[in-house]
């Protein structure tokens, strides 16, 4: 992420200082967030691609002593990956090009335990090179999972090791940019030499930033995006965008997985979460799992918790040892999609209702908290709102109220907290003829981009509920 100078100086006076700077009028100051964190928010949906021995060993870790021969992928089609991913309605792919076991899905000239070394292809196959150029050609973004772990190289847990994996990455941002993403996994066990790595970490950023200043590094910790703390799919109810990332490391001693759920209500450093999830129950394929694939139903819950929480979800859908997405996997990818389109397609506010403005004052008057109010042209029933915030100026909302009303009369009220860059609230079926939306609580001015309602199928609301 390219900081802009004021912001910077912002956090590091904050630092300094211990306390709040604010505003030309009188208010917090809040991070806001480069133009690349907004574009990759925008993207909202995009897919994980699990990988490697794994999938032919039937392993979700590798040892690292895996034959390099165990890997070959006999119908490898990454084009398919991305024209599935794409008709599904995820923007991007990101691939784990090195997991844990070592393995490298491009033939790295720093190590002896990749695609070069094995059968498939004769030694002349690179997974990475196809993936890129298949996102490429359909129009996604590309990002890369790099497994700083690696139980397979002899230098790992040396000093040594950091230099290996500086050029591995000089490798990957080299030969198979742009990308948009780079997956850091916080695991740190043991090598193939029973040694534990330290990680030098400022190397390996600041390597990135000088290769591909525009990429996003994903950790526990960001710098530019924070992983959500679970590996379900489901973000906080409350989600800030911030985080306080001074006097925590990736890996073991990350913050508490309840704050990275939730953020920093007065977080520092603006880190959006990341929901990462597998449409399996494994990250890598299994065939035992082809009918415990998650229904679209279950998948569309998830993007209810994860994007209709103000973060974004990564899906994992692992190849087949073929190195193709299967069956069932598709289907539910379009199910997912179908159920999306259906449930979103006829917003109910926008031809049926007029729209007032109101002002609740408080006494400063720098926190006029604005309100919508909806009169419906006929009655409705209505099960679900669509907020969105103007995070371009940084996340401010920090309470929201939600009437819901018969003739005047109250028939539900809803209070949530954050709204972010997206929220959705899903609530019984309610038969109303009006409905007001108030910003109850605000760090700094807030900016309501648009609010939507619908009546999602009854079909999904045990699953948003």
């Amino acid at each position: 992420m390219v900081y802009k100078l004021g912001i910077l100086v912002s956090v590091l006076m904050l630092s300094i200082m211990g306390k709040t700077q604010t505003d030309a009028n009188g208010l917090p100051l809040l991070p806001i967030p480069s133009h690349a964190q907004l574009v990759w928010q925008n993207q909202a949906f995009y897919l994980f691609v699990h990988f490697g021995p794994n999938t032919f060993t039937d392993k979700e870790w590798g040892l690292g002593d895996e034959p390099e021969n165990v890997f070959n992928a006999t119908a490898l089609n990454c084009n398919q990956w991305a024209r599935i991913a794409k008709a599904a309605g995820a923007n991007g792919i990101i691939l784990t090009a090195k997991h844990h076991d070592g393995f490298c899905l491009w033939p790295s000239q720093f190590s002896t335990h990749t695609v070069a070394q094995s059968k498939w292809q004769n030694g002349k196959g690179d997974v990475l090179k196809a993936c890129a150029e298949a996102c490429k050609a359909n129009g996604l973004s590309f990002g890369v999972y790099l497994s700083p772990w690696d139980r397979n190289h002899p230098q790992y847990g040396t000093p040594a090791y950091n230099t290996v994996f500086v050029n591995m990455l000089k490798e990957i941002f080299t030969h198979y940019g742009p990308i948009a993403e780079l997956w850091w996994d916080g695991a740190n066990g043991e090598g193939s030499n029973g040694k534990k790595q330290i990680y030098d970490w400022s190397l390996f950023t600041k390597t990135v930033r000088q290769l591909s200043p525009q990429t996003l590094i994903f950790s526990d910790i960001g710098p530019d995006i924070r992983w959500v703390g679970n590996e379900k799919g489901i973000a906080g109810t409350t989600n800030w965008n911030n985080l306080d990332t001074a006097g925590f490391f990736r890996g073991m001693g990350a913050p508490p997985t309840d704050t990275l759920q939730s953020g920093n209500y007065n977080g520092r450093c603006f880190i959006p979460a990341e929901c990462d999830v597998s449409i399996r129950p494994g990250w890598f394929y299994h065939a035992n799992e082809d009918s415990l694939v998650k229904t679209p139903q279950q998948l569309f819950g998830l993007y209810a918790k994860s994007i209709g929480r103000g973060a974004n979800l990564l899906l994992n859908v692992p190849p087949s040892r073929q190195g193709l997405f299967s069956a069932p996997d598709s289907a539910a990818l379009m199910g997912f999609k179908t159920l999306r389109e259906q449930t979103f397609a006829t917003e109910l506010l926008k031809k049926n209702a007029m729209m007032n403005t109101i002002h609740l004052s408080k006494k400063d008057v720098r926190r006029r908290y604005p309100g919508y109010n909806y009169i419906f042209k006929k009655p409705m029933v209505l099960n679900c709102l669509v907020l969105e915030e103007d995070v371009t100026r940084g996340q401010a909302i920090s309470s929201l109220k939600i009437t819901l009303s018969w003739h005047g009369e109250v028939q539900q009220s809803i209070n949530i907290t954050t709204v972010g860059n997206q929220r959705m609230i899903c609530f019984p079926n309610c038969n109303a003829t009006e409905i007001s939306v108030v910003v109850a609580g605000a760090k700094n001015l807030p900016y309501l981009k648009s609010i939507r309602a619908y009546q999602i199928p009854d079909e999904l609301l045990p699953y948003v509920l």
